[in-house]
């Protein structure tokens, strides 16, 4: 199944079936930037849910933001980033 095609609505897909989606593009593309720029994002879309503890957290403790990467699909954090999965896979598909 392909990733995404242009005339394809993400907006569809649960924040979570965008993040496996993205993900997977991400790992067989070998797009190590797009997992770097995931990894940087999960706090900002924490502080923007209120949630500055956790925020911080995240920037002081790399493993915790591992942590945090391995669910960054899942409840009100994957829902703050579903406009960085959808951007990502709509380029993704352009380039394909």
């Amino acid at each position: 199944m392909p990733d995404a095609t242009p005339e394809e609505n993400l907006d569809q897909l649960s924040s979570k079936e965008l993040y496996d989606r993205a993900t997977r593009v991400a790992k067989d593309e070998r797009d190590v930037g797009f997992l770097w720029k995931l990894l940087r994002a999960i706090p900002a879309a924490a502080a923007a849910l209120g949630e500055t503890d956790r925020a911080r957290f995240d920037l002081l403790h790399g493993l915790s933001l591992l942590e945090e990467f391995t669910h960054a699909g899942e409840g009100e954090l994957g829902d703050a980033l579903r406009p960085f999965y959808i951007e990502y896979l709509t380029e993704h598909a352009k380039r394909s």
